[in-house]
């Protein structure tokens, strides 16, 4: 099949798991013999005329990523204007496909901040279209839809969901609800769960000491991860277990708010942020961390869980009174 997928994050642009699911995924159809073209974006906050849109091919896929045109929108502050540019831009780049003479057999959408381009493309190729629902808004917020980007947000998830031909999702929990989200009426949902090719995660067995635990939570810096909660434990455990730190690793719009966080449980020196680390960086981390802490408000099908067992590197996390089903 020649399958056109539609993801806003796809390497070297990684945010979260969806970018690691979307590669994976789209390497995997490709050995497999299909003719793979993801559509994709160049990095937030950059120049069209410095990083202008490519078209390359990468581990037999064909991966186009469009130009940030223009550039000037702001993801954290300007969330709307940011998508529908980032969709503009993503719709002139697949277009283009046409123009060269290339036809889809099927567009493969994931996630809402894509509904804009793939639902063009789809309909401009008439080709169906299957679409991969990794979470939702009201999900994030705990069942809530209340603030004005949320409503919007939400409002866009339902029309893509709506027009889509197919749906699958990451879990069982998932697909229960976007159906008592959107539905009913919506197409045939079909569960795939999330995994990762563990011969990439080298498994490590566990050192046994006395000193003090090494604690990790990798991630996106986002309010539903919940790292806010692991920091503000942090003054309990190190009264039991003194000397404990907690190392995170991960980008997001809640770093700064997240410094003060540690900084009000006083803390600060006890935790480390180190940003965005490659996949040997991460590996390090996890063989050298006691224990991986994933206190996600929400989480479909945490991809992170997954890596950390793989790594042999043990992990936790604190159900919530109001977070999604699992």
């Amino acid at each position: 099949m020649k399958i056109l997928m539609v993801s806003w994050e796809y390497p070297p642009v990684i945010i979260g798991g969806l970018g690691r699911h979307v590669y994976q995924l789209a390497t995997a159809l490709a050995a497999d013999g299909h003719e793979v073209v993801v559509l994709s974006r160049r990095p937030s906050g950059t120049d069209p005329s410095t990083h202008p849109t490519t078209d390359e091919v990468h581990e037999g896929v064909r991966v186009i990523a469009a130009a940030e045109d223009p550039h000037e929108f702001d993801f954290g502050r300007d969330l709307m204007a940011w998508t529908l540019a980032m969709g503009h831009a993503m719709i002139r780049a697949g277009l283009a496909l046409h123009a060269k003479g290339w036809q889809p057999d099927v567009v493969h959408a994931h996630d809402w901040l894509v509904a804009h381009s793939a639902i063009a493309l789809a309909e401009y190729f008439d080709v169906p279209m299957v679409s991969t629902v990794h979470a939702t808004e009201a999900g994030r917020h705990s069942g809530w839809v209340s603030g004005h980007i949320s409503r919007q947000v939400h409002a866009v998830e339902s029309w893509f969901v709506r027009d889509s031909d197919s749906l699958i999702t990451c879990s069982a929990s998932m697909s229960e609800e976007i159906s008592e989200l959107f539905g009913p009426g919506l197409a045939e949902i079909t569960v795939i769960r999330n995994g990762i090719d563990s011969s990439h995660w080298q498994f490590a067995r566990r050192r046994v000491h006395t000193g003090p635990a090494e604690l990790l939570f990798f991630g996106r810096l986002e309010y539903e991860k919940g790292v806010h909660e692991a920091i503000a434990a942090l003054p309990r455990i190190r009264r039991s277990h003194p000397g404990t730190t907690l190392t995170i690793a991960g980008e997001g719009t809640q770093q700064e708010w997240l410094v003060e966080v540690a900084r009000k449980h006083k803390v600060l020196k006890a935790v480390r942020f180190v940003g965005r680390v490659d996949h040997d960086e991460l590996l390090a981390l996890l063989h050298r961390a006691d224990a991986a802490v994933l206190p996600s408000h929400y989480e479909p099908f945490g991809i992170v869980a997954l890596e950390a067992a793989a790594a042999g590197t043990p992990w936790s996390r604190q159900p919530r009174a109001g977070s999604a089903r699992r």
